[in-house]
């Protein structure tokens, strides 16, 4: 069937079902030397379908404190990687920061990033999430997007930072490399499955937002571990702790914000690695906040922390 597209209208979406409709054909080209096709026409539709879906709320008021928190949370989260940065160039080293986070932090950052983009910009994967959540609102905003895509820019400045500066006898451990490998093979696995029809893209996507949540539970224990070994969190930014807590609060409230202006408490869980990062981040930053303040807060000359780097060295094999 070809519409025209003055004839899509909120009448005709509402009663769109996406289990038995067919893209209609657009019949504006997008040049006039170039006739549309039916690819063009699908994504068009989608385009609209969701522009419509997303203007259903409560109250524009929410919707916009929701947009504002959304992007506090973004400055937040993006602000937070560069405390660490700073104090890793001001002492031209790196000891006391766990490699294992470092390690851990790109690689969910990497999946992060798939997933966000996957879901705000890929049309059809869109059109897959809202076929399950026929009521729903988009789980990733466009903070979400720049956030991951500058994480990984700047973890991978650290990386950097962690090649060339003072490192004493930090490395990576082994049971995290051998974790990393299992992940790649995993997601080699699922893009095999995907590609032969077995699996839709978008639980592809979600595949990279629970490597991303499961990354995000175990990346901080080698530095609260370290912290605790070393008796000292020098090294670790505190500034990196505190601004990380506030954007794990703010991206809770943001959500749930969106939630209720559009009744879709289902979008909570639709975006499960969203919800669960700020969890997670609020309960290892409050470990590492006790840390610094509380269990360790006399220790600011590094005498811990040299002291740990020199056992360590003395206590390897020759």
């Amino acid at each position: 069937m070809i519409y025209s597209q003055s004839l899509l209208t909120k009448e005709f979406l509402t009663f769109l079902d996406p289990d038995t409709w067919s893209p209609p054909i657009l019949v504006e080209p997008a040049s006039a030397r170039t006739p549309p096709t039916a690819s063009d026409a699908t994504d068009a539709v989608y385009s609209i379908l969701f522009t419509f879906h997303d203007k259903v709320m409560h109250s524009a008021v929410i919707d916009d404190i929701a947009s504002v928190i959304g992007w506090i949370y973004f400055a937040a989260w993006t602000l937070s990687f560069y405390p660490q940065v700073f104090s890793n160039w001001k002492r031209k080293s790196v000891v006391g920061l766990s490699f294992d986070f470092v390690l851990f932090n790109m690689i969910g950052f990497i999946a992060y990033c798939c997933f966000n983009v996957g879901l705000y910009w890929i049309p059809s994967v869109k059109a897959e999430y809202f076929k399950e959540h026929k009521d729903g609102v988009s789980p990733v905003q466009i903070n979400d997007v720049f956030f991951a895509i500058h994480a990984v820019a700047i973890t991978l400045v650290v990386i950097i930072q962690c090649f060339i500066y003072e490192r004493g006898a930090q490395k990576i451990s082994v049971w995290s490399k051998v974790l990393v490998g299992f992940i790649f093979l995993y997601v080699i696995i699922t893009l095999i499955l995907t590609l032969s029809g077995e699996m839709i893209w978008l639980d592809f996507l979600y595949n990279f937002s629970y490597i991303k949540l499961v990354v995000t539970c175990l990346k901080y224990t080698p530095q609260a571990y370290l912290n605790f070994k070393r008796k000292s969190t020098l090294g670790w930014s505190i500034g990196n702790v505190l601004l990380d807590f506030i954007g794990g609060w703010l991206s809770i409230i943001q959500m749930f914000l969106l939630a209720y202006n559009g009744d879709d408490w289902d979008s909570i869980f639709g975006n499960v690695t969203k919800f669960g990062l700020g969890l997670v981040t609020i309960v290892f930053d409050s470990i590492f906040i006790f840390q610094h303040y509380v269990l360790y807060r006399g220790d600011h000359s590094g005498k811990y922390s040299y002291s740990f780097v020199l056992s360590q060295q003395h206590s390897k094999p020759s």
